[in-house]
């Protein structure tokens, strides 16, 4: 199954030309490329899918959704 999981985002960078940031998805940190959401700041939270970041959500609302992912087990995908 496929999950778009809310993350903040840590820091930004450039690689070759494409808006990318380093996300935390409550202690797992991934790369994930900002191009669809390029005004979102450090701090902010997106939700990502397939490593795009597809939007934007408040920090609430990233806490209720990672504690449902984690209650039902499918934030191991995110460990590997």
């Amino acid at each position: 199954m496929c999950l778009a999981v809310p993350g903040r985002i840590t820091e930004l960078h450039d690689e070759r030309g494409v808006p990318m940031a380093r996300v935390d998805f409550g202690g797992i940190s991934r790369e994930v490329c900002m191009a669809y959401l390029p005004e979102a700041r450090p701090g902010e939270y997106v939700v990502v899918h397939v490593g795009f970041a597809i939007s934007q959500v408040d920090e609430d609302e990233a806490a209720r959704t990672l504690a449902d992912l984690r209650q039902l087990g499918e934030l191991s995908e995110l460990d590997e």
